[in-house]
């Protein structure tokens, strides 16, 4: 399992055991972060599921591909230089330590 840090809208930190080739959607999900809505289930088709990766990590992981970053550019979720779509992060080990924080929809 790799180790990744959570934060909530709330500001409350949380490490969770997130499994390799899954989302990192899925995982954050499966671990009962309710602020993230992820309301088309992991399809690229909106941004409830937007994340800011911190910047240590972000040119760590492989770039958006175009849908992710059309979509992120077209939102009005607060977007920054780290956000990214986590549906769109396959968990590998190499990301043992990722710290993500997520994004309010408001």
């Amino acid at each position: 399992m790799v180790k990744i840090i959570v934060t909530d809208v709330a500001g409350d930190s949380r490490e969770i055991e997130a499994g390799e080739g899954m989302s990192l959607m899925e995982n954050i999900r499966a671990n009962d972060f309710t602020d993230l809505a992820a309301i088309c289930g992991g399809c690229c088709s909106c941004c409830s599921c937007h994340v800011y990766v911190d910047a240590g990590w972000y040119s760590k992981l492989q770039q958006p591909e175009e849908d992710e970053s059309c979509l992120l550019e077209e939102s009005d979720f607060n977007v920054e230089k780290s956000s990214r779509l986590s549906c769109q992060i396959e968990v590998a080990d190499f990301m043992d330590g990722l710290k993500v924080t997520l994004v309010s929809e408001v």
